[in-house]
């Protein structure tokens, strides 16, 4: 099984000598990221915050890689609202919430606490950043709030994530 550093270092190398593919891997780790179950699994900030140094170095788009981000993240968290309106409860039956209901549960309490915000912060809290979509579509969040606030969080948390590596790396070697 591969370590958290080889896969990495696997992805990022991979990426620096097939630039054209860092959109697609960058929207595919953010939609991972943000994505109920899936963002259990990888770890794709850690992933993209080494991706955004890889930006810096080369003649990557910021613009470009941090819409794409924004855009998987987006529709990650949308995926997650449908799974829980659609579902409802039966989610809590699902793998792996099955093993750790906690999960769920915390992310109850921090939207009957939130409300819309929680779907705004709950992007940046590691733990809830997956399951707090899934609490507002089990809970019937209107849409459109929904959606807003997917929105506005998607693109900060986007730019919070690639732009220190892109813009630190480009700063740096301007410095030097």
């Amino acid at each position: 099984m591969m370590d958290l550093e080889s896969l990495i270092t696997t992805i990022t190398e991979f990426t620096r000598a097939h630039q054209y593919w860092a959109p697609v891997i960058i929207f595919l780790l953010a939609f991972g990221e943000s994505l109920a179950l899936i963002s259990l699994f990888i770890p794709a900030t850690v992933i993209l915050v080494g991706l955004s140094v890889l930006i810096g170095e080369s003649g990557l788009s910021f613009w470009l890689i941090w819409i794409v981000a924004a855009l998987g993240a987006f529709i990650g968290d949308w995926v997650s609202y449908w799974i829980g309106y659609h579902y409802k409860l039966r989610v809590y039956k699902m793998w792996p919430f099955t093993k750790k209901p906690e999960l769920l549960e915390k992310g109850q309490g921090f939207f009957d606490k939130w409300g819309i915000w929680s779907v705004f912060f709950g992007r940046f809290l590691g733990p809830f950043r997956a399951t707090i979509p899934l609490i507002a579509g089990i809970c019937m969040m209107p849409k459109k709030y929904f959606q807003w606030s997917n929105l506005a969080s998607a693109l900060i948390w986007a730019f919070g994530v690639l732009a220190p590596g892109a813009f630190g790396i480009q700063w740096i070697s301007n410095w030097l």
